[in-house]
């Protein structure tokens, strides 16, 4: 069995005039990081990897819930590719995962989530909201062959404050 948890990114700013890529969390963001992952415990598999775009919003956001789950910071995997807004190609990397690894968490951008939420998982979500978390579990013990799996849990910021 695979299990495999998508965090959309915290609320980012627009204040400031910056590439994409480098646009940080505003305070919604942060409080909302902190708040989500505060309440997820009961939902993570015992033992997984944490893997991050590495747009400044998805890292911080990694970076917080790492540290309120007790995830060593140095041991997420910040990758390149994940900074994608594209299901398939966010579905190209899941499916690389090594299958030494039965659970994954992975930060990342809209449209990507929202689009491969739907795609495997069995709850239509309209659109996955910043911070907002979904755990999916797949009957397979092979990342490449993950298809329709079950959508184990959504949690997003709204439904917590």
């Amino acid at each position: 069995m695979k299990n495999l948890i998508v965090v959309r990114h915290a609320k980012s700013s627009w204040d400031l005039p910056m590439k994409d890529i480098d646009r940080p969390l505003e305070q919604r963001g942060i409080k909302d990081a902190h708040l989500v992952s505060s309440n997820i415990f009961d939902f993570l598999p015992q033992t997984f990897i944490i893997w991050s775009s590495i747009a400044k919003r998805a890292s911080d956001t990694a970076i917080i819930f790492a540290q309120n789950i007790l995830y060593p910071i140095e041991n997420i995997v910040f990758k390149k590719d994940l900074y994608t807004f594209d299901e398939k190609q966010l579905e190209e990397i899941v499916k690389s995962c090594a299958n030494t690894f039965d659970s994954v968490i992975l930060f990342g951008h809209n449209d990507a989530i929202t689009n491969f939420v739907n795609k495997f998982g069995d709850v239509f979500i309209e659109n996955v909201p910043t911070c907002g978390f979904v755990s999916l579990q797949f009957e397979t013990d092979n990342w490449e062959k993950i298809s329709k799996g079950k959508t184990k849990k959504i949690i997003i910021p709204k439904d917590l404050k």
